[in-house]
């Protein structure tokens, strides 16, 4: 999976803060939990994190760039947020087949 700049430097700050890991851990586990569908928990915390890169990105120099771009936008976390589920939440259940055994 690749990252845009954004969404890297924003795993790498997460990354290197413990407090900050720990949050988004269990953060992650608990959509992934309350929310089976994995492409809506991916969409949910994209959401999380938009809003976490701009309140940080107001205090944090190494996201000071990537925060508001003008017009209300901010860069895409979808790929940051599939990441991190597939990387934190246990696997989705799998489903049942009727498979008849020889």
């Amino acid at each position: 999976m690749s990252l845009n700049r954004s969404e890297q430097q924003l795993c790498d700050y997460v990354l290197a803060q413990p407090e900050e890991l720990s949050f988004w851990q269990d953060k992650v586990k608990l959509v992934a939990k309350e929310e089976r569908d994995r492409h809506r928990a991916a969409a949910e915390l994209a959401d999380m994190l938009q809003a976490y890169l701009l309140e940080r990105s107001t205090v944090i120099a190494e996201l000071r760039e990537h925060g508001d771009q003008g017009g209300g936008r901010v860069p895409s976390t979808r790929n940051l947020s599939e990441y991190w589920l597939r990387l934190w939440a246990p696997p989705p259940p799998k489903k049942k087949t009727d498979r008849v055994g020889w």
